[in-house]
């Protein structure tokens, strides 16, 4: 409770001090700190079936709903090495990327595809030898269909030992460029889209409203949660035995982290904004860094929430070497009375117990531009959970595919200079945080927006066979200060920004 209080606190402190105004330059990071960009394998490289690719999960979900496909998507199979060459211009730190797991073990076990292999061989040596960081990410909604129609993937146990034995020949190949690895991307969106909700891979769900074939919400997305974190801790293992003192790397797991704070000063709002941190961000991070799943969830979920081993729980306990961070906006919590779902069982939120209101979040994906959030997210982290190192691996802002805007995106400028200062004041405060990915590198096949909405710092023509790149106004701003330039935007700073690169729109 006074965690959350303290957290209000700084939410009054910040949330009406506007955009950034402080000045701040790369130079003020602390010494080894990481600016990058991210895509993901089913979002980025295209090549579905080509060299030996086997569907993924992902692929059924979208190849059974008209909601588009990665198919092509931004053809980074073929388009790799132009893309390196637009990050050394846009001046990357680092580049994260996952492996499709389909691509490289095409049946989720057994024989290793070879031109897969040689496909992430080349990427990463592309990458090293224009002196950009390799950051990989193990799983990204995209395992093998043919280990969902075998066991049901993720829902069994068996799930554990495939993922170890993929994760090891990953490690085996790629370890020796690779220094830092996640091995779920997510976990807790993957857990309760893919079966709670119904809207993300494997799409699963008990909800009536949904179209949904199958799939229980009352209990699936924990016994995924478990399993995930099984995994993690068995990978995680497998690296330190064999490869971490030879290749020196550190193994991390990410979540998906909203800005929570109490819609009104109620001891009740206090305490439900506690229990959705709990829920969303505890489920996960308790286990990882203390042992076990938080005492909110164990009474309200009891028997259908798993229980961990003495032997599970002390090989959870400490098998995460960082905190993926992925953030994007902030929500207000209010206190609810648990109410069962449709279908007669509870759900995540029925359990949960409580509502969010979003900040500026609206059917069209606009974000509100609130750093605030970060730095609650950041100072929520240290309080709560012993200040472990943190890598921000998605941040971001979403605009409409509209050809007229979407070059000249001063949204998103405003928002990564608000957020990149926001991780900067919560380091000077404290916090162990040591890089920050722009969520996207160039505009992808998104898991909700499909092709309607864009994250990246390059639009990407979807109409063109070639797949076109061409920067908006955010990568020149991203290029000009990881090159040192100071950062400051106030209307003029924006003026000078856009005259600057007016002749390359």
């Amino acid at each position: 409770m006074e965690q959350i209080l303290a957290l209000f606190a700084i939410f009054l402190a910040f949330a009406f001090s506007g955009k950034c105004s402080d000045v701040f330059s790369r130079s003020d990071y602390p010494e080894g700190f990481v600016f990058g960009a991210g895509t993901s394998a089913y979002q980025w490289e295209g090549a579905a079936a080509e060299d030996g690719r086997k569907p993924s999960l992902w692929d059924t979900l979208c190849h059974s709903r008209d909601q588009g496909n990665g198919d092509i998507a931004c053809d980074g199979y073929h388009k790799y090495k132009d893309d390196v060459k637009l990050m050394v211009d846009t001046n990357l730190d680092a580049f994260r990327f996952s492996i499709s797991w389909s691509r490289l073990i095409p049946n989720g076990r057994g024989p290793v595809n070879q031109k897969g292999l040689q496909f992430y061989k080349n990427l990463i040596q592309e990458l090293v030898s224009h002196g950009i960081e390799p950051h990989v990410t193990l799983y990204h909604y995209d395992h093998p269909q043919s280990l969902e129609d075998e066991y049901g993937g993720w829902l069994n146990h068996r799930m554990i030992k495939d993922f170890t034995t993929y994760a090891d020949v990953c490690f085996r190949e790629f370890g020796n460029h690779v220094k830092l690895w996640t091995t779920i991307n997510e976990a807790n969106i993957f857990s309760i889209g893919g079966y709670n909700d119904g809207d993300t891979p494997p799409g699963r769900c008990s909800k009536p409203s949904k179209n949904c074939s199958s799939g229980n919400s009352s209990i699936e997305p924990y016994i995924v949660g478990h399993n995930l974190l099984l995994a993690h801790a068995s990978v995680s293992r497998r690296y330190k035995q064999k490869y971490k003192d030879k290749q020196g790397g550190s193994i991390g797991f990410s979540l998906f982290i909203l800005g929570l704070i109490p819609t009104t000063s109620s001891k009740d709002d206090a305490t439900a904004t506690q229990r959705a941190q709990d829920f969303y961000v505890g489920w996960f991070l308790r286990p990882l860094l203390f042992g076990d799943y938080p005492d909110t969830m164990k009474r309200t979920i009891g028997s259908r929430l798993p229980v961990f081993s003495e032997k599970e729980s002390e090989q959870v306990k400490g098998s995460c070497d960082f905190v993926g961070v992925i953030h994007y906006h902030a929500a207000s919590v209010t206190n609810i009375k648990s109410k069962p779902s449709l279908s007669g069982n509870p759900d995540f939120y029925s359990y949960m117990g409580v509502s969010f209101h979003y900040f500026g979040k609206s059917l069209d994906f606009q974000y509100a531009n609130t750093p605030w959030a970060m730095e609650v997210v950041l100072e929520y982290i240290k309080q709560s959970y012993g200040n472990p190192p943190v890598y921000i691996l998605e941040s971001g802002t979403p605009m409409k595919q509209d050809s007229q805007l979407k070059q000249k995106d001063i949204p998103r400028v405003e928002y990564l200079h608000a957020y990149i200062g926001g991780v900067l004041k919560s380091i000077r405060n404290g916090s162990d945080t040591r890089g920050y990915f722009v969520w996207s590198f160039i505009d992808l096949y998104e898991l909700l927006g499909g092709y309607e909405v864009g994250f990246g710092l390059y639009t990407v023509n979807f109409s063109d066979p070639h797949r076109k790149r061409s920067p908006k106004l955010s990568a020149y701003w991203y290029s000009d200060f990881l090159k040192g330039e100071s950062a400051f935007l106030d209307s003029q700073g924006i003026k000078e920004l856009q005259s600057k690169y007016s002749s390359s729109f």
